[in-house]
């Protein structure tokens, strides 16, 4: 956040870098998984959680060696969500909602962001009166996450959701994704609220991208891929935060730490009882954010 198909018989694919190979599905994405049954490589869209380790699409909608009926066994992502053709509808949706907002920044202007942005508690002179979230706008936290005011802004950040939606949608499934992407938009604009400067505004969709990029951190080390190119995206994205003026850091890893503790309650959650802790664990988070934001309220007001 700123301020201001293959055959059960068909051979695995082509080595790619690290030793890594492709998923029979996908050709240009690279895997260290490979399905139970037939020992396909699959990606992280292709991986479907079974008994021990993960199976391929194919192999579930078949219920190859498992004696039940091709409909016994419907296929499910890593963190149980439903198995869909499209893997990452949502993240388009996302990233039409985010290009709507910035077209209504650009058409409606500074009176919009006034009446939008994320600020603590202060005197608006656009629209002649103290606003804020202590001042009971919290609707602030929300809308602030899906505004932009310039275009290397926006696209940095849609391209963010773009690669990172691609790989954490299909993964989680498409509830579980939304959940993720909004706690995380509000983790970041949470802990801007109760870090920064009252009077200080911010805006921008970091905050959730960073819970996407905690969330692919989170992802990788539950599928076993190799840690390395993930390590350094985040690395990369930490040194511009603390080094880059006119940067939320709070908002970043308010969203950060948001998309680690709720991926890791979503995809390690015991198979027997997933429901109950995944919805133990988004209704945990969303209480924190919540405890956060009136103790802050309190103490400002």
């Amino acid at each position: 956040m700123d301020q201001a198909p293959g055959s059960p018989q068909e051979p695995q694919g082509p080595q790619g870098a690290a030793g890594l190979t492709h998923c029979y599905r996908h050709p240009d994405r690279e895997t260290g998984i490979s399905c139970t049954r037939c020992e396909r490589p699959i990606c992280p869209e292709c991986m479907i959680s079974a008994s021990v380790g993960f199976q391929c699409p194919e192999c579930v909608r078949t219920g190859s060696g498992t004696g039940h009926s091709p409909t016994a066994n419907q296929p499910r992502t890593i963190a149980g969500g439903t198995h869909t053709g499209d893997g990452f509808p949502v993240t388009k949706v996302l990233i039409g909602i985010n290009l709507a907002v910035f077209v209504l920044v650009l058409t409606l202007g500074e009176r919009f962001l006034a009446e939008t942005e994320l600020i603590g508690y202060a005197y608006s002179p656009q629209l002649g009166e103290v606003v804020g979230v202590a001042h009971g706008q919290w609707y602030r936290l929300i809308t602030a996450a899906f505004l932009h005011q310039e275009v290397p802004h926006i696209l940095f950040n849609l391209l963010g959701l773009w690669f990172l939606g691609r790989m954490v949608e299909p993964a989680l499934g498409r509830s579980r994704y939304i959940a993720l992407y909004l706690l995380s938009g509000l983790g970041g604009s949470v802990l801007a609220y109760v870090l920064a400067a009252p009077n200080q505004p911010s805006l921008g969709a970091s905050g959730a991208i960073f819970g996407l990029m905690g969330a692919f951190i989170v992802l990788a080390r539950r599928s076993h891929l190799d840690m390395r190119f993930v390590l350094v995206l985040l690395a990369v994205n930490l040194v511009l935060t603390f080094t880059r003026p006119d940067i939320s850091w709070e908002g970043h890893i308010g969203g950060l730490v948001t998309g680690v503790l709720v991926t890791l309650g979503l995809v390690y959650a015991p198979r027997d009882r997933r429901t109950l802790v995944q919805a133990g664990t988004l209704a945990g988070v969303l209480l924190l954010i919540v405890a956060a934001v009136i103790v802050r309220t309190a103490a400002l007001t």
